[in-house]
């Protein structure tokens, strides 16, 4: 699992460091002592969990597209980083279907900027140790089996998103045999489906479940039976952060793909959460499934991670259940208008304890 003392001093490049998983990323580094240098958008929710924790006070920032070459590589090499943690993206399937362009370019090309500008970076002497390209588990070919898919599984994706992660999953294969066979370790991290406080995205499961019930309405869900690898945040990014310092230390034997799921048990239905959501709400919670047609999204979804497991000591140290009440219990905190810097921190500290 995570080592703390290792993070300490450590200079670390985070792209999409404003977004829901780069902001508890961000913090959590922050908190352990690395020098944490944010290449991303101007937060695009609102409210913002980058905003709400006053992230822009403790962490440079550079706001920019990671579409634009020329700005993120002058980003990148002033930071002079250690570890680059690459988490911009396009990160909405039911979006992708919208703007594929947009999705392909930011996801695809996206990638091929921030390991280009780590190979332009190499070649002044800049001592970078360690690439993790955060992809997704929908990466893989999606053939509705029953078992996980596993790391050498086939790449493909039926919708635009799914696929760009698939092409980025192949960038970073390509570039890693091109031109980091030395002292660069360059490994791509393929999660779940994330959950937490401080989240604010369109057609994310718990975020709209939030906003409706702060109204008192119905939540609407489209895809009832639809079974999810759910997770608590943190565990895949204890997961990002425990790969990284493999590939700091022993480079090109940990540099490859690898699954952060949850255990076989927390694949659960849509209507399952939601259930569980609406109970521990309380109140008169309800829900109904919103008739479609509605646009293709996998029916079920695993991941093994026995690799992870067994060569990086990594596991889920939160279930589904406590994924869900550490969620309702952050959104009740801001509801309340208390220090979500704090409850963040302190719920990271429970993790670790766990």
């Amino acid at each position: 699992m995570v080592n703390q003392d290792f993070w300490k001093n450590k200079n670390v490049f985070v792209t999409g460091h404003t977004g829901f998983k780069g902001s508890w990323l961000s913090l959590w580094l922050h908190s352990l002592g690395a020098n944490v240098t944010g290449y991303s958008l101007t937060p695009q929710a609102t409210p913002s969990l980058f905003q709400l924790c006053e992230l822009d006070q403790d962490i440079p920032t550079h706001y920019g597209d990671i579409r634009d070459q020329k700005a993120l590589e002058h980003a990148l090499h002033s930071a002079t980083p250690d570890i680059v943690i690459h988490m911009a993206a396009q990160p909405l399937v039911r979006a992708s279907y919208v703007n594929p362009v947009e999705t392909y370019a930011t996801n695809v090309m996206g990638t091929v900027n921030v390991l280009e500008s780590v190979r332009t970076a190499v070649q002044k002497g800049i001592n970078i140790k360690a690439v993790v390209n955060v992809t997704t588990d929908k990466c893989y070919s999606n053939q509705e089996w029953p078992w996980g898919y596993r790391e050498h599984d086939t790449l493909g994706g039926y919708d635009p998103y799914s696929n760009s992660k698939a092409c980025s999953e192949l960038v970073t294969d390509a570039y890693r045999n091109s031109f980091f066979q030395g002292e660069v370790g360059i490994g791509s991290a393929r999660a779940g489906n994330v959950i937490g406080g401080g989240d604010w995205a369109v057609d994310r499961l718990l975020p709209d479940c939030f906003r409706t019930l702060q109204t008192g309405g119905t939540i609407k869900i489209r895809n009832p039976y639809a079974i999810r690898p759910w997770q608590h945040v943190l565990d895949p990014l204890s997961g990002y952060l425990s790969l990284a310092e493999k590939l700091y230390s022993e480079g090109k034997t940990f540099a490859e793909g690898w699954n952060f799921g949850p255990d076989d048990g927390d694949g659960k239905t849509v209507e399952w959460i939601v259930k569980q959501i609406c109970a521990k709400w309380g109140t008169s919670a309800s829900y109904e499934v919103e008739p479609g047609p509605h646009p293709h999204e996998a029916h079920y979804l695993r991941l093994d991670c026995s690799k992870a497991k067994f060569k990086l000591g990594w596991y889920p140290r939160w279930n589904v259940e406590q994924g869900i009440d550490k969620s309702v219990e952050w959104t009740r905190a801001y509801l309340a208008s208390e220090d979500v810097k704090a409850v963040c921190l302190q719920q990271i500290d429970e993790y670790l304890k766990s």
